[in-house]
């Protein structure tokens, strides 16, 4: 929790108050078993009569008035900075999120980072919600019991000393086994969240396969899990009431025992009895009150960390480097220089000793088998992951001394996977160009062989794009990530696998269209498929995460076996030809 208490700036005065008048209402409170005395020593059998027990009645009517306006002001001011604290701490880890690298990203899992934005935000505004009104309050309203309690007789007061330690050992003790069982809990919460993520993402390919009682099997078995857990944690901080009540109500029968002995020695009165039961009474219902917030504060600070983890972990992607390339003159755009990469938990590296140079207007492939580094080597270009080995140049500048910034600026990618965003055409293909004006969106749509779909939809660039794409074909969704990184005339452009939805005439017409553009960028096409890497001026060929050659379609099909073999796996008929 430590690292949050700086978001509480700007929100000291209303921690200051809600706290302030709820210790108000609880001094009121402490009054009332004091005037209840009164009534029966003095308005009962004394000679106060009527008249007394009236104005005392009224006093403690306007007594419970004031506490009512001084409790709803106190939940104003703590509703107040508990959201206000909540919105800050949620918005600066989403802020930090953004400079993450996809590695970061990997070790938290997108599940978890959006359990800790929502469910672990909750709890930690209900944390301080009730913080700021219980915490101060509750233990001065038993004190004050037990001090009110000792000015109307010391030796019955003794029964209040004797029993809110033993309170005291019994409730902190129950929340330092419970802080860890939380933080259990939250984190079988994950692994929940991540099952039914999965599955929903993956909803037709589970019903393709029909593996739903599979899958609905794994999630029983994970929910089970949770519930394993949290009914654990139940049972030992249902340990709290009970005990707390066994202790009070022990407390109580002691104290009117003992009362009674002294009112019948005459040392005591009715009254001071019935006072002395009240203020026990309201021991019991604070002590409940706070055994309810230290369980509520003890998921907060569980909840606290997990955050805190999301703002304290510094970004990769904050390299302080410079905000712009100064090119180097006659260096290559790009330039590889025994590059490795081995991700987070890995036992082997994904890429090895990988070197290449790359110049404006180049159209370079990358091509090989499954698993053999394809995805890995373009995601390096745009500082997605950072190289643990060897040196990558952009325009002869190290890049280590360029911010991420200043390198994406230059770069475009379209991943493999295909992302849009709830909006219109033209508010998904100013991703790459906020300011793109709609000749510009229709040239880049133009290129990426989108533009004829699109002014076939209803309303053209105001056609609605329903969450993800879904009310789009996968060639069209295609199309429109392209345009949506050509609108920002990148020098760099990154195809990665993007054209494999497209039949073979639109793709063909999407290369020469990339291969006609006035700005010339160089561009990488990621890609399985020979057809699409034929045309380019040098191909890489990865294997096992090396690169395995480099030339041309013809020089590779001559001098390369793994070319070669995947070239001939799509195209029998030329080696049968051979």
């Amino acid at each position: 929790m430590k690292p949050l208490l700086k978001y509480f700036r700007g929100l000291r005065l209303s921690c200051f108050l809600a706290p302030l008048f709820k210790l108000t209402e609880a001094l009121l409170e402490l009054f009332v078993p004091v005037l209840v005395a009164r009534m029966i020593d003095v308005g009962i059998r004394g000679d106060g009569g009527t008249p007394y027990l009236i104005r005392q009645s009224l006093l403690m009517l306007a007594l419970g008035a004031a506490g009512l306006l001084l409790a709803v002001t106190a939940q104003y001011f703590s509703a107040k900075a508990a959201t206000g604290f909540t919105d800050r701490i949620r918005s600066a880890a989403f802020r930090n999120i953004q400079t993450w690298s996809y590695s970061q990203l990997d070790s938290f899992g997108i599940p978890s980072v959006i359990t800790r934005l929502t469910g672990d935000a909750d709890r930690i505004q209900s944390g301080v919600n009730l913080t700021l009104r219980l915490l101060l309050r509750s233990p001065f309203v038993v004190f004050g019991s037990v001090i009110a309690a000792l000015t109307i007789d010391k030796e019955s007061s003794l029964v209040f000393f004797g029993t809110v330690p033993v309170l005291a050992v019994i409730v902190f003790g129950v929340m330092l086994v419970s802080i860890r069982l939380y933080g259990k809990v939250q984190t079988y919460l994950d692994k929940i969240t991540k099952s039914a993520e999965d599955n929903l993402s993956g909803a037709r390919v589970i019903r393709a396969f029909r593996a739903e009682k599979r899958e609905s099997a794994a999630f029983a078995d994970a929910a089970s899990a949770l519930a394993k857990i949290q009914k654990f944690t139940g049972r030992v901080t249902s340990l709290l009431t009970p005990s707390t009540y066994i202790m009070i109500n022990a407390a109580t029968v002691v104290l009117i025992y003992v009362g009674a002995l002294r009112v019948d020695g005459g040392r005591l009165s009715q009254g001071e009895v019935v006072a002395l039961y009240n203020y026990m009474a309201k021991i019991l219902v604070e002590l409940i009150k706070l055994a309810d917030l230290i369980i509520t504060i003890t998921r907060a600070l569980a909840s606290a960390k997990r955050v805190a983890a999301l703002i304290e972990t510094k970004g990769e992607d904050e390299t302080g480097g410079a905000d712009a390339i100064e090119a180097i003159d006659g260096a290559p755009l790009l330039e590889f220089r025994s590059v490795g990469l081995t991700y987070r938990g890995a036992a082997e590296p994904a890429l090895e000793e990988i070197s290449f140079t790359a110049d404006r207007g180049e159209r370079i492939g990358v091509i090989g088998g499954t698993g053999s580094g394809k995805s890995s080597l373009i995601s390096l270009i745009p500082r997605f992951y950072r190289s643990d080995g060897g040196e990558i140049r952009y325009s002869g500048v190290p890049a280590d001394e360029l911010s991420v910034g200043a390198i994406r600026e230059k770069i475009a990618v379209v991943p493999q996977h295909t992302s849009l965003f709830s909006g219109t055409v033209r508010d998904n293909i100013r991703w790459g160009k906020p300011d793109a004006t709609d000749e510009e969106i229709r040239d880049a749509l133009a290129a990426a062989q989108a533009l004829s779909f699109v002014e076939e939809k209803d309303g053209g660039l105001d056609f609605v794009i329903c969450e993800n794409g879904s009310n789009l074909s996968g060639g069209q969704k295609q199309r429109l990530a392209i345009a949506r990184a050509l609108v920002k005339k990148p020098e760099i452009l990154i195809l990665d696998d993007s054209s494999s939805a497209l039949d073979y005439a639109t793709d063909l017409k999407l290369r020469q269209a990339l291969a006609s553009l006035d700005y010339a960028p160089c561009v990488f096409t990621v890609s399985q498929r020979t057809a699409a890497v034929r045309d380019c001026d040098k191909i890489l060929v990865l294997d096992d995460g090396k690169i395995a050659g480099a030339g041309t379609h013809e020089e590779l099909l001559q001098n390369n076996e793994i070319y070669r073999e995947i070239h001939l796996s799509q195209y029998p008929e030329e080696g049968a030809a051979r």
